[in-house]
């Protein structure tokens, strides 16, 4: 043990702690500085940055035996007040660089440092300063954070005041389209925001530390489970295995009728089998951490190893075993039959092309891992607090599985460092929930990195094969698919996954005849969650590389080839319905100067180039639907109070905005009440409170739930109106016993939701999108560099400028990753963020541009539909597109490695 005294933010500070202790944990639990972060405990994320001595260090691998007495520390904590904030923290915020919030600490601490060391820096140098120092972001694309640290520079300089930078809203103006920072952003850039583990350093004293004994194999008999040694472990009060879960021990994966199985396929402890490397096969719960990590090391579990399948054709083979045994490998199928029969067109079409395709399975690599605690309370009910975004589904899913009524089962979603849809699945909330139920004790339970990336759910691969056919004027005739889903050992919502294979196939354009067969395949690697886009980059990947293989075909340019076949009047989607705005026309008339420039561009930097760098431009239509399919519904609450009015809902916050969309629907709907913004205040995300919005999923909330919100707003007002057009006081409504609180609940009008043959009209609303990439591909490494891209969207009304901004930018970035680095597949190297090839800042484009149009949505009362996903659809694809027109390598199997573009290249 070591005693220090030092200096932490000013302030004199002794402690005493372990010499090995990293400096992470003694600010945090020692010393409580919560707002240093910690995400990858290995020095890769940055989340944890602080300074010392005047260097920026990585807390989480700096020890304390490192530190000598009298050396200077500033966390988060110490950069600004609340009443004195520093000029980044500031420009954090106006930008909407706190998304989700959980790297803005380390942002900050680390944009400070830069800017005492150079208060005039280029974008370029700011760049080079995160990427030197290991700064991630997931969520916000890296261009705000670059802009923020410009700004926050000028400020610095005297150059722009604060008071000029800080843009206030008028009183009594509208806030929607506005850039009214969300309400958690100051809390975000003080590191005030707690997150799961923040709040777990702040449980009673009798909470038990959990940790998982994770399976080390992908598939597997299970012979004995042996915990006696590791009950003897000192501190550990319990080892469980499934002969402690009081239910059946299932999560129930709501299967849709037609499956083959019953959703029931996933243990919380897995009992007779292991399905897949990193399945959870004991809990060890301890007094402490570090005696729960020593009591899993003495779990022994023997076993029968057996073959195990890594991917769908390896399950569908014809020797394959049933993972699951009496549900076959193949347990879901469903096709797609719109117009007249395609086998004549394509026999008679002048022009035809056909390919094969492979998306991989996407890890979603938030910073922050999965984390939460639960406990019983004095009523008997069972309260999880996770990072759930399916509070009310999850509930249902877990109940029957712990051994509890779903009425007696409570999710609270805590402060959460992203998700991008990982959680639109459980994860550890029944690991909870058995724990807690066993003991009779609060129970905390934080994945590490490793864990979060071998636990967790993960994007689906999709194997497709496609053929397009057009006339010879070059409009698309027919189009003919066959998709395999690899949902992993878990069937839970791959149904509906394997029904975005025929909602989103050939999406964009105006196909008379389509006919499609896909299927959902159990196998023996990591299990499929939602992911955002959740099924359309993994089909609209092949259709928008196959528009350009055909567009080529024909002899046409393939901006023009697809302006030609977009929706327009008269048009129908791949599912028969109309779409519900025709805006595709304006959006590609907005790019194609963009588009033109850029092959202009490319074509004088090819001119100039030795022949090694090559430069080409590709292009993409996005598009992704609004809503869980069919009458999808979300419910609110408004309730006037002395102060003004509060709103519940469960909009779960992965990080999006949730905040802010939920302050401007309730805004918008009571400016009659003339209520200033600090007077609506937002309750959100906790069962116990709040009413069902259903999950943050689907790019659903925005236009469901904020209609939810308006009706409930609507609801109160008429409430409160008197004869004369004026409205009562709380006071008054009190006085003549009238209700304070009112229910709002909006249901989409969407009730042919896709029956056999998949048509039907399946969404409240749709985004659409067009996107231009340029890149420069090194021919003789095989190395691509995305230079530019732009995104031209029409997502309706624009409820929030600064949060729809966030989430365009955020989904190019992660369709730069899913194009070119991104994958978990091998179990040796894919366990870290950079071995699965998170994007650091300098492997994405500083040149992020963003175009909008704004048709409004007869399905929302504003005009919106939602943002999220669309962003994500098929920016990979321009990309693939642009390295095929730099260079002529056609890579139809992601991630295009540089290995994959050189084989193109030699073909």
């Amino acid at each position: 043990m070591l005693k220090r005294t030092v200096m932490i933010n000013g302030a004199k500070t002794t402690f005493v702690a372990d010499a090995e202790a990293k400096l992470s944990d003694v600010l945090r639990k020692q010393l409580g500085l919560t707002g240093t972060k910690v995400g990858c405990g290995s020095g890769e994320c940055g989340t944890c940055t602080v300074i010392l001595n005047g260097k920026l260090v990585r807390s989480c691998i700096t020890k304390i035996k490192k530190i000598e007495d009298n050396d200077e520390i500033i966390t988060v904590e110490g950069v600004g007040t609340k009443d004195n904030l520093h000029p980044v923290q500031i420009a954090w915020m106006v930008h909407g660089g706190a998304q989700c919030g959980f790297c803005t600490p380390g942002f900050i601490v680390s944009s400070k440092a830069l800017l005492e060391q150079n208060n005039n820096p280029s974008r370029e140098e700011v760049r080079d300063w995160f990427q030197k120092n290991k700064n991630l972001c997931r969520c916000t694309g890296y261009k705000p954070l670059v802009d923020a640290v410009m700004d926050a520079a000028k400020i610095v300089r005297g150059e722009l005041s604060v008071k000029d930078f800080w843009k206030t809203i008028p009183e009594g103006a509208s806030l929607i389209g506005s850039k009214l920072v969300r309400p958690s952003a100051m809390a975000k850039v003080m590191g005030t925001w707690d997150f799961g583990a923040d709040l777990g350093l702040k449980l009673p004293e009798n909470t038990l530390h959990a940790k998982i004994v994770q399976a080390k194999v992908s598939h597997a008999n299970i012979l004995s489970i042996d915990t006696e040694e590791a009950k003897k472990v000192p501190g550990v009060v319990a080892v469980l295995t499934y002969k402690d879960v009081k239910g059946t021990n299932r999560i129930n994966g709501l299967a849709f009728p037609s499956n083959k199985g019953d959703g029931l396929d996933r243990p919380i402890l897995n009992d007779k089998k292991i399905f897949q490397f990193g399945d959870a096969i004991a809990i060890v719960l301890a007094d402490n951490e570090k005696a729960a990590h020593a009591g899993v090391d003495k779990v022994k579990v023997e076993i029968e190893e057996l073959p195990a399948y890594m991917n769908a054709p390896d399950a569908m083979a014809e020797d394959a075993i049933e993972i699951h045994p009496g549900t076959p490998n193949v347990y879901f199928t469903n096709y797609i039959a719109k117009g007249s029969e395609t086998a004549p067109i394509m026999a008679s079409a002048p022009y035809v092309v056909e390919d094969s395709f492979y998306t991989q399975r996407q890890p979603h690599l938030p910073l922050e891992p999965d984390v939460g605690f639960a406990y019983v309370n004095d009523e008997g009910k069972l309260i999880i607090h996770s990072k759930s975004i399916a509070l009310h589904f999850h509930a249902l899913m877990i109940a029957e599985g712990v051994g509890m009524k779903a009425e007696d089962v409570f999710i609270v979603q805590n402060n959460i460092g992203a998700t991008f849809g990982y959680k639109f699945s459980p994860t550890i909330e029944a690991l909870l929930g058995v724990a807690t139920l066993a003991t009779g004790r609060p129970v905390y339970l934080e994945f590490n990195m490793f864990q979060q990336i071998t636990y967790t759910g993960k994007r689906s691969p999709f194997w497709t094969t496609m053929k397009m056919a057009a006339d010879k004027e070059g409009k698309i005739l027919a189009l003919e698919s066959d998709w395999s889903v690899d949902h992993g050992p878990y069937s839970e919502f791959g149904d509906l996954l394997t029904q975005r294979g025929f909602q989103f196939g050939g999406a964009g354009y105006n196909i008379p005849s389509i006919r499609g067969n896909g299927r959902t395949v159990c196998t023996n690697h990591g299990w499929g969650s939602a992911f955002r886009g959740y099924g359309a980059p993994e089909i609209m990947f092949p259709s928008e590389v196959l528009v350009d293989e055909l567009a080529e075909k024909v002899g046409m340019d393939p901006f023009e080839f697809r302006y030609k076949n977009i929706y327009r009047e008269g048009s129908t989607t791949p599912t028969g319905c109309a779409p519900d705005a025709y805006c595709l026309e304006g959006l590609f008339d907005k790019s194609r100067p963009v588009y033109e420039l850029a092959k202009k561009t490319a074509a004088s930097k090819n001119a100039a180039s030795d022949g090694v760098k090559k430069y080409g431009v590709g292009v993409s239509v996005n598009i992704y639907g609004c809503g869980l399919d069919g009458p999808d519904t979300s419910e609110a609450w408004a309730e006037v109070t002395p102060k003004g009015v509060a709103i519940g809902t469960s909009w779960e916050d992965h990080g999006q905005g949730a905040d802010i969309g939920t302050l401007t629907y309730a805004h918008e709907t009571l400016r009659p009440l003339k209520l200033r913004i600090d007077q609506i205040d937002l309750v959100m995300n906790d069962m116990t409170k709040t009413p069902n919005s259903g999950p943050s999923g689907g790019s659903r909330q925005n236009l469901v739930t904020g209609n939810a919100i308006t009706v409930a707003c609507k609801n109160l007002l008429e409430a409160m109106k008197k004869e004369d057009g004026s409205y009562r006081t709380y006071e008054e409504m009190i006085a003549e016993g009238r209700e304070v609180k009112y229910m709002g609940k909006w249901t989409a009008p969407c009730t042919d939701t896709p029956p056999t043959g998949g048509q039907g009209n399946p969404f409240a609303g749709y985004m659409y999108g067009v996107c231009v990439a340029e890149v420069e591909v090194d021919t003789q490494t095989g190395k691509t560099q995305v230079e530019k891209m732009t995104l031209a969207s029409d997502i309706g009304t624009i409820i929030n400028r600064l949060a729809a901004d966030g989430q365009m930018y955020g989904g190019l970035v992660q369709g730069i990753g899913l194009a070119l680095t991104e994958d978990f597949d091998d179990l040796k190297k894919h366990t870290t963020l950079t071995g699965c090839g998170i994007p650091k800042i300098k492997d994405v484009p500083d040149n992020l541009n963003l175009i909008y149009t704004e048709t409004p949505r007869a399905n929302n009362f504003y005009g919106a539909s939602g943002a999220g996903e669309m962003p994500l659809a098929a920016p990979h694809a321009a990309i693939i597109n642009a390295i095929y027109n730099a260079c002529g390598a056609r890579v139809t199997h992601l991630p295009a490695r540089p290995e994959k573009v050189l084989a193109a290249l030699a073909k």
